[in-house]
């Protein structure tokens, strides 16, 4: 499984983040990211989602009990692309704030090592936005790590897209974690945008 940082002989050690899309793709809507079912989660789908984000690294692993949940409480506000053979090959998860109606927050985005590249990450995001409960979302919020490029460059692209302002501040400091070695996690923020097309 590619990881974000170098590996090998004295590269630097992995660091642990809440959310990180673990690939090297755009925005692009390609042949690839249009074959897969982008749909909304059900529960059958927790033990899936739990092994596909242990093989992105360094996203942060959570319990099965917690996809399960996410699956149960929030498919309206998530997303897994599967394959014409039932293989999920990307997830995202996000949800309103409750204080914040007209905001989607994404938790974690993960795309597998085997539909990378090809703007699978990119799909999901604007499919999630052009859902039709989904249309009085009018700004998108996610926290990404100070080095993770490819996260950055996929919601740069999107905020591109979408023809949106992209803000970013600090919103937790490496040192509310606790333990371990974990980025800080800068708050990025796009919008206002318009409701997108709605998705098929």
């Amino acid at each position: 499984m590619a990881a974000l940082h170098p590996s090998g002989p004295g590269a630097a050690p992995e660091k642990k983040r809440n959310h990180v899309i673990a690939s090297t793709e755009n925005t692009r809507l390609t042949q690839q990211s249009a074959a897969h079912n982008l749909r909304r989660p059900r529960p059958a789908d927790g033990a899936a989602l739990h092994r596909l984000i242990a093989e992105c690294p360094p996203l942060d692993l959570n319990s099965v009990y917690a996809y399960l949940l996410l699956c149960e409480h929030f498919p309206d506000t998530c997303v897994v692309a599967e394959t014409a053979g039932g293989s999920i090959d990307g997830f995202v998860s996000a949800y309103i704030p409750p204080a914040s109606p007209d905001t989607l927050f994404i938790w974690q985005v993960a795309v597998h090592e085997r539909a990378r590249g090809h703007g699978l990450a990119g799909a999901m995001l604007r499919h999630l936005l052009g859902r039709p409960g989904l249309a009085h979302v009018r700004q998108l919020e996610t926290t990404v790590g100070p080095d993770n490029a490819p996260s950055r460059r996929t919601f740069t692209g999107l905020a591109a897209g979408l023809g949106a302002h992209l803000a970013e501040q600090p919103l937790f400091g490496k040192q509310l974690f606790g333990h371990g070695d974990h980025d800080d996690e800068m708050l990025l923020r796009i919008g206002p945008f318009a409701s997108v097309p709605m998705a098929a």
